[in-house]
């Protein structure tokens, strides 16, 4: 491979990350909106922000799909712990409302 076709499959490779980190991000964005429902809801009803056992079977599943997928099911793990948190703090949000 010369270095200016290394360079274009560079450009292209960039491209499709560029597109796919748009894609993650609005579903994220989709994610939060049904999270924050939920989050109201649960405020409403006088439920607890946090779910432990729900918590547990997400990240159970998660890494499952990690593994099938290719991916490394300690870094999916972090990565839906990170949400997890940041819903449950929007979730206490509410409860002050």
């Amino acid at each position: 491979m010369t270095p200016d076709e290394a360079h274009e499959e560079l450009l292209r490779l960039r491209s499709s990350i560029d597109n796919l980190d748009a894609a993650l991000v609005h579903l994220l964005a989709e994610r939060f909106k049904c999270t924050e429902q939920v989050g109201r809801l649960k405020a409403h009803a006088g439920m607890p922000p946090a779910d432990p056992d729900r918590e547990a079977v997400q990240i159970e599943r998660l890494r499952a799909l990690s593994e099938s997928s290719g991916l490394d099911p300690h870094f999916a793990e972090k990565f839906l712990n990170v949400i997890i948190a940041e819903v449950i703090r929007n979730h206490r949000q509410f409860l002050d409302e």
